[in-house]
């Protein structure tokens, strides 16, 4: 079944969040985990900041018609054509088969080509090593960490070249 982007909607966002489970691969600091729990009117406000905020595009992440993931180009500048890539999956059913990469390669190719961006940011957690392998198979350079963090970029002159 082919994996899409879909531009965020309330229903998909709902639907997503109903089968979301917290991964501890993203929390460095493992006293801040918790279970997620199912709140619609959380969900709702979520939608609602999302729309609101002027320096991004918010898309889920479609396998056939079940949204299964959360993707977004966020800190977009117009005037420096940058911006920066998040993509989350819903839960383990979902990961460790190409459906991530799939999608970051999507949201590339738009950001790229519809955004006109020179340059894709990106970080992850330290301890996420399957969310760094993304990355870098899809072409992005590291460029620095903190303690949490792994920063990246990729530029389009190199995302042309592997693409």
């Amino acid at each position: 079944m082919p994996v899409s982007l879909r531009k965020m909607s309330l229903p998909l966002l709902h639907e997503y969040y109903r089968g979301f489970q917290m991964d501890a691969d993203v929390f460095m600091d493992m006293s801040r985990f918790r279970e997620y729990r199912y709140d619609p009117d959380r969900v709702e406000a979520y939608y609602n900041r999302l729309k609101a905020a002027r320096d991004r595009v918010d898309f889920l992440v479609m396998l056939g018609e079940r949204p299964i993931g959360e993707a977004a180009l966020k800190r977009i500048d117009a005037q420096a054509r940058s911006c920066e890539l998040s993509v989350h999956l819903q839960n383990d059913s979902v990961k460790n088969l190409g459906f991530g990469t799939r999608a970051e390669r999507l949201m590339l190719q738009y950001a790229f080509d519809t955004l006109k961006m020179n340059v894709v940011y990106a970080d992850a957690v330290l301890k996420n090593a399957r969310s760094q392998h993304v990355l870098e198979k899809l072409g992005f350079e590291r460029t620095g960490e903190d303690g949490t963090f792994v920063y990246y970029r990729l530029d389009i002159d190199e995302w042309k070249e592997k693409f």
